[in-house]
């Protein structure tokens, strides 16, 4: 209970500003995540979930305590929550992606045409159909942003789960939204977290394509080196 207690009320005091040690080490575990996420491992799954569960309750802040000034960013919590769902699949999806290969938990591909429309479609329809959802709810302004950011992180999570190199620029669009929302509310550890976020996600983005080059090719290595040799009988 007293490193609970400890948890919740410690911060750290920078110049006139604080900032949260649950907020800090929430995106420490998602930094850990996305990197074991670029190297395909299972174990960025669970650590991306211990980090979502932090950052809950540091954007439910009047909730939780310790930040009254800070403002209810519901569509950052609530994407805590999805998170963590989707990330159960994921980690599911891996798991026994990596069993029927015998160690490779994901293989990196292209979306198809018809995927990458339903990524556009759905990154605009959802934020469409959240921004008056997040408004009536007392989110903070502007809402659409947060509509934004819940609305591509859940297909970037998805994205990921399935393989796809493309959810890598799905999140780049979520940090250059979310950097300037982040810091105007507040949430100075955040917002910086986001920007190096930027920097790291278009680098697992050129990992995963070369990855994907590389297999392609070992791939059609192995089909060219063992031909499908018949012989007929006369």
């Amino acid at each position: 209970m007293d490193f609970l207690r400890w948890l919740f009320d410690a911060q750290i005091h920078i110049g006139d500003q604080s900032l949260l040690v649950r907020e800090v080490l929430g995106n420490i575990f998602g930094l850990l995540s996305a990197l074991g996420g670029m190297r395909r491992r299972v174990w960025a799954w669970p650590v991306g979930i211990a980090g979502n569960v932090l950052l809950f309750t540091v954007f439910m802040g009047t909730l939780f305590g310790g930040q009254s000034h800070a403002a209810n960013m519901l569509g950052q919590a609530g994407r805590q929550v999805m998170f963590i769902a989707v990330s159960i699949w994921g980690w599911h999806r891996w798991r026994q992606t990596r069993a029927e290969s015998q160690g490779v938990a994901v293989i990196p591909q292209w979306a198809s045409a018809k995927e990458r429309l339903f990524m556009v479609a759905f990154m605009l329809v959802g934020t469409g159909v959240l921004t008056p959802v997040f408004r009536a709810l007392g989110s903070y302004e502007p809402v659409w942003s947060d509509a934004w950011i819940f609305t591509g992180s859940l297909l970037a999570t998805f994205g990921m789960a399935r393989g796809w190199v493309e959810f890598w620029l799905v999140w780049v669009a979520v940090d250059i939204v979310g950097v300037p929302l982040l810091w105007s509310a507040g949430y100075y550890a955040t917002a910086f977290m986001y920007l190096f976020y930027g920097a790291f996600t278009l680098a697992g983005f050129f990992m995963w394509w070369r990855t994907h080059n590389r297999e392609s090719a070992q791939n059609v290595s192995v089909e060219t080196a063992f031909p499908d040799v018949t012989v007929t009988q006369k």
